[in-house]
């Protein structure tokens, strides 16, 4: 079960923005950073269909409102190109510090240039995605091209986008005339998924061609057939996540299972920003830990004292299994139910109970359901159980 958590972070002026960071049931295997479009927001539908997709391959996906936008504090009018670069650093930076560096970046339209732009200053990205990406800045220009000459003039005009309304200063015409892409993809190593659709009206797939053609190999274009610049229809999203998500396994190597050496015993460890999930290791197994969220867990896994029935449960059954078995029982399964409670015996303390419901399925006479029955409590656990147990600690 997938984990979509609240993930807020301070950009260079202080302005808390809002994020949404989409983490996988297991540990992650990556990190992905998606970049929205010009005045969207981090709730766009192919930004969480994307994050939510690729939670499911063990990437955890961030989605951020940026500064002035969504959720996020701040003023749009004061914004540019540059400061929404900025906002992905702050994005990268957060998710480094609490987690792990972002192995991959995500961007659409707008926010696929400032991918494009980011990722020449970091070493740790390895694969960069761009949905519908302009080749330049300049290009967002068009769509506010008759306020022009009042921004010009005026320093600042109201302007109309996607159907609200937005403030735009001549800072961020001056910003984005300064901008430079195709430059910096020459020089760049990682590996590029251009994903354009020939019918964008927005951003025509002309720019797909000139981003295509400044990078070196490995880079990769697929064409979104049909499919709008602004990506309306969730089969559309869906579609697009699941190209990201088969593409990306190749340069993230996210098929390796990371496995730990445990020679003896259990290793239990907390997972690194959930409050109660722990992972726990056995030299050849692996399972989660954690608490329901009526306790404020994420309920990935099942609850201690439930390890605890279940290790008794299947002692219990496993012990009758071998004992019909050498004597030649026709039982054919094993069902035990188990429950736990504290129970009040009057004083300070309350005596925990443990209720054990045993169902023998086969052709099985009285006298051989009774000598199963009998051997049910004789199993190693619910001896350890009944035993006085003595514990031993160390720390570091």
């Amino acid at each position: 079960m997938q984990v979509s958590r609240k993930f807020d972070f301070k950009n260079s002026n202080g302005e808390t923005l809002s994020g949404r960071l989409e983490l996988p049931a297991g540990k992650p295997k990556a990190f992905a950073l998606f970049a929205h479009c010009f005045t969207c927001s981090k709730n766009f539908i192919a930004a969480s269909k994307i994050s939510k997709h690729l939670s499911l391959l063990g990437i955890a996906t961030l989605r951020f409102d940026f500064t002035g936008l969504g959720n996020s504090e701040g003023d749009f009018a004061n914004t540019n190109f540059t400061s929404n670069i900025d906002d992905l650093k702050s994005a990268y930076s957060a998710i480094r510090e609490e987690y792990s560096a972002p192995e991959l970046i995500i961007g659409h339209s707008l926010g696929g240039a400032a991918v494009l732009k980011l990722q020449e200053g970091l070493d740790e990205v390895k694969a960069v995605v761009t949905i519908g990406a302009p080749s330049d800045v300049e290009h967002v220009s068009h769509l506010f091209k008759s306020n022009i000459a009042e921004i010009n003039e005026l320093g600042r005009a109201k302007v109309n986008l996607a159907g609200r309304e937005f403030e735009i200063q001549k800072q961020f015409i001056d910003d984005i005339n300064e901008q430079d892409l195709l430059t910096c993809l020459s020089r760049s190593k990682k590996s590029f998924l251009i994903l354009h659709s020939p019918i964008d009206a927005t951003v025509s797939v002309d720019h797909a061609a000139k981003i295509y053609g400044a990078l070196k190999h490995p880079k990769s274009y697929i064409s979104l057939d049909k499919i709008d610049h602004l990506i309306t229809k969730v089969k559309d999203a869906q579609y697009i996540a699941e190209v990201i998500s088969s593409w990306v396994t190749k340069y993230l190597n996210i098929d390796k299972v990371e496995t730990k050496v445990i020679k003896e015993g259990v290793l239990v460890e907390s997972r690194h920003g959930f409050k109660f999930t722990n992972d726990i290791t056995s030299p050849k197994h692996q399972l989660v830990a954690d608490e329901p969220k009526s306790v404020k867990g994420d309920d990935l896994g099942m609850a201690p004292y439930e390890l605890l029935l279940s290790g008794l449960g299947a002692c219990t059954s496993m012990t009758m299994r071998m004992y019909a078995d050498r004597k030649g029982f026709d039982l054919q399964s094993i069902k035990v139910a188990l429950t736990h409670e504290k129970a009040d015996t009057g004083g300070d303390l309350k005596q925990d109970v443990i209720h054990k419901h045993i169902e023998l399925i086969g052709n099985l006479n009285t006298e051989e359901r009774e000598k199963i029955l009998a051997i049910a409590d004789k199993c190693p656990v619910n001896r350890t159980l009944l035993s006085e147990v003595k514990m031993t600690k160390s720390s570091v």
